[in-house]
């Protein structure tokens, strides 16, 4: 790979991106790139009413992530450190489709092309997939008051939304590959031996 390593874990609420992506950080010797959540100040109002609260809320993102790219691209990719992160900024493009008016989304999509124009891809993405009861017990697990609203409806679709879109980010992007994993057969947060696997899958791209 010409450009310096820069994984990019993705999968939908609660499936363990940031657990993994810090995992494969500490064993790599990566840096660690962590989205920003807990400083959004409309999830609160989001989850418990999408409609009204979904732009705001989506710009918000769109704008940190966008920065946070900016900025490891310039201190880190640019340099040759590999990078870890726990997401990747299309997952701005699922959310926003799942939640805002067409209006609204067309709009959007303007604004994101301009800034991500040009920024760092990552040239290997970890696809986590898992079923609803295993979302919820992690969504749960880690306590994050904001997220106790998320209507089981609304992460169904969106789990189906990412599956849908890493089908067509595949076929489009045949250069980039993607490594799927099954959250529901994989445990790598208290199971070594599923960690070392994915690891090993990992090392085998790189």
């Amino acid at each position: 790979m010409g450009q310096a390593p820069f994984i990019a874990v993705e999968g939908p609420i609660g499936v363990g991106k940031s657990s993994l992506a810090k995992a494969i950080s500490d064993h790599f010797g990566y840096y660690f790139l962590q989205e920003i959540v807990d400083e959004n100040p409309f999830l609160h109002k989001f989850y418990k009413d999408i409609g009204e609260w979904s732009f705001q809320t989506e710009m918000f993102f769109l704008c940190n992530r966008y920065k946070q790219l900016e900025d490891t691209e310039r201190d880190y990719l640019s340099s040759g450190k590999p990078v870890a992160a726990d997401y990747h900024i299309f997952k701005n493009l699922i959310f926003a489709k799942r939640s805002l008016h067409q209006d609204q989304y067309d709009k959007y999509v303007q604004v994101f092309d301009i800034l991500t124009k040009g920024q760092a891809k990552p040239n290997l993405i970890i696809y986590l997939t898992a079923e609803l009861d295993t979302l919820f017990a992690r969504i749960k697990k880690r306590g994050r008051g904001f997220e106790k609203d998320i209507d089981p409806t609304y992460l169904k679709q969106l789990s189906a939304d990412y599956e849908a879109y890493m089908d067509e980010y595949e076929r489009r992007h045949p250069h980039i590959p993607v490594l799927r994993f099954d959250g529901d057969k994989l445990d790598f947060v208290a199971n070594g031996n599923d960690l070392t696997f994915i690891f090993d899958a990992i090392q085998e791209k790189l």
